[in-house]
């Protein structure tokens, strides 16, 4: 019997490959609207980071999510995104 895949995807500040279930998802909408996406469903370009405070500020540092969506990530985006994600760990 086969394998299952596991899908891998790699976080935008660190780099570090893990499972898909391990990493937060943050989705652009054709809209230019940006949220974290818990379930991983959301229509739209999606970016992963994982769930520390540690990676998302690399990315705030890095411009990562500017560059993973093409487009630039204004800073109060990045103060919702933190707020979300500051949210979901607690």
């Amino acid at each position: 019997m086969k394998k299952k895949k596991i899908p891998l995807r790699k976080c935008v500040a660190c780099n570090e490959q893990k499972t898909k279930k391990e990493l937060i998802r943050v989705v652009k909408t054709k809209e230019n609207e940006f949220f974290v996406d818990f379930t991983g469903k959301a229509n739209g370009r999606g970016a992963y980071i994982c769930p520390k405070i540690e990676c998302f500020n690399i990315a705030f540092k890095k411009d990562s999510f500017s560059r993973s969506f093409h487009v630039k990530v204004s800073d109060e985006i990045y103060e919702k995104l933190k707020k979300e994600l500051t949210d979901y760990e607690k």
